[in-house]
């Protein structure tokens, strides 16, 4: 039996526009849904809390069962969340009973002496809920994060910031790598950021004292981050008085409300400062460690190449904090280390070029190592590198657009680092400004692809100047 041509055209007729019908419909819809899904923080957060899980999930079976829980609590933030946890108050920094201790400031092992309690001392289920606990501050990073890139910048930027944050190895990491305050930490340097932004916009005195309660809290947390508390403060007040100018016919003298968030985070801070003085009889506003960091990065054992293992380390000096006591401890540590720094100040210029390079790259000779470390160490030298020049490269965008927003987001990488540039660094001390170094990131890349999508624009434009029409018949 023979078929005709027309009995494969007319199904064919029928069929193939169907198909084409169908194939756009798919496609609006994806157009329409794929907008929405790149810009939900929904996704871009429990995105981000599956990586860290995830990653900590994959190195959580590479530990004994025995030993995991007892090696990651075993730094400062774990012994004195032990000795709280057992009720000996806030001492023994390095499990041995030493008596009271402001090595840290109270929050965090408050916090994770509020978990020994629940889930058991130096457990494996004490240790996972730390580790959860740390995902959800990484993760929420995004939230701040994305709103004040939206505002600085719109939604695409606000947007690509908060998948940056969400994918960077550093930040699935150590959630998992440090029982610490690092990703509270973050969780607050973002926060404050996105709170500044905000708050140089508002008159209400409720918003001025919920500012200053937030900076108290954060420095009862991670003191380091106070370095910023002026010049955020400062840009903030200075940004409500330009918008709140008499001929704009809105008068606000943004001096008191600024002068009051000041006093409410010193305020916050001075039962822990009293505190200190009633058991040291000095004064230590926040932590007492400090002289010992300055030490390490500057002591007389230093040698022009690294050595290992190093001649001077925490753990060989703490020997001496055992016998001497906390304060005598550090004040000898402070003088040690002045006497060397005002001693050999080319050293000093030296170890402080080798600190930067550390802080931003994470090693002090990062590409004489690159090609012998591993994998995991590549990615990370490569990811904190680009992110570096990415957030100068921000920077530079911003300053070219005349944004009011330059002061308050460089200040992150070019003021917080100095104290690690004095002391000694590494990624985690970095860890705290990596959101506002990936909004920079984020806005670089996006003011980088508008310049090339005008430029590209004025190429295809066709000079029609040059076109002359024909002249008109005598």
């Amino acid at each position: 039996m023979k078929l005709s041509q027309e009995a494969f055209v007319k199904p064919a007729r029928i069929v193939f526009p169907s198909i084409r019908c169908g194939l756009e419909n798919a496609t609006e819809t994806m157009n329409r849904i794929l907008p929405k899904a790149a810009t939900s923080l929904w996704l871009i957060f429990f995105l981000a809390l599956g990586a860290r899980l995830g990653f900590a999930w994959q190195q959580e079976r590479k530990f004994p069962r025995d030993v995991l829980a007892p090696a990651m609590f075993s730094q400062e933030t774990g012994s004195i969340a032990k000795s709280l946890a057992l009720g000996k108050g806030f001492s023994s920094p390095f499990g041995k009973d030493t008596g009271p201790t402001a090595w840290l400031t109270p929050v965090y092992p408050l916090l994770v002496a509020g978990i020994f309690r629940v889930f058991g001392i130096f457990t494996r289920p004490s240790f996972f809920a730390v580790v959860f606990l740390n995902a959800v501050f990484s993760s929420g990073v995004c939230v701040p994060i994305f709103y004040a890139g939206k505002r600085i910048a719109g939604a695409g930027v606000a947007s690509g910031a908060a998948w940056l944050w969400a994918l960077f190895p550093n930040a699935v990491m150590f959630p998992f790598e440090w029982v610490w305050d690092t990703s509270l930490s973050v969780l607050l340097g973002a926060t404050i950021l996105w709170a500044t932004l905000e708050l140089a916009e508002s008159k209400r005195w409720r918003d001025w004292c919920l500012y200053g309660w937030l900076w108290g809290f954060t420095l009862m947390t991670n003191p380091s981050l106070g370095s910023l508390l002026p010049f955020l403060l400062g840009w903030a007040a200075y940004r409500a008085y330009r918008l709140n100018q008499p001929h704009r016919g809105m008068e606000f003298d943004a001096t008191k409300p600024a002068l009051v968030a000041a006093l409410i985070a010193i305020l916050c801070c001075l039962p822990w400062t009293i505190r200190n003085y009633i058991v040291f009889h000095r004064v230590v506003p926040l932590r007492s460690n400090l002289p010992l960091e300055l030490y390490i990065g500057n002591n007389e054992n230093y040698t022009p190449r690294a050595v290992w293992p190093p001649q001077i380390t925490k753990e060989r000096e703490l020997v001496r904090y055992f016998h001497m006591g906390e304060i005598p401890f550090m004040e000898e540590e402070k003088r040690k280390a002045l006497a060397f720094m005002r001693a050999y100040p080319r050293v000093e210029v030296r170890l402080i070029a080798d600190r930067f390079v550390a802080f931003w790259t994470g090693l002090a000779d990062p590409w004489q190592r690159f090609l012998s470390a591993d994998s995991l160490v590549r990615v990370l030298l490569l990811c904190s590198t680009a992110s570096a020049l990415g957030g100068l490269l921000g920077i530079a965008a911003l300053l070219g657009k005349h944004s009011p927003y330059a002061f308050p987001l460089a200040a992150y990488p070019l003021v917080f680092p100095w104290l690690y540039y004095l002391t000694h660094s590494n990624l985690r001390y970095r860890h705290p400004i990596d959101p506002a170094v990936l909004l920079l990131v984020a806005i670089a890349v996006t003011s980088s692809v508008k310049k090339a999508t005008a430029r590209r624009g004025s190429v295809l434009v066709p000079d029609t100047g040059n076109v002359h029409s024909p002249a008109p018949d005598g």
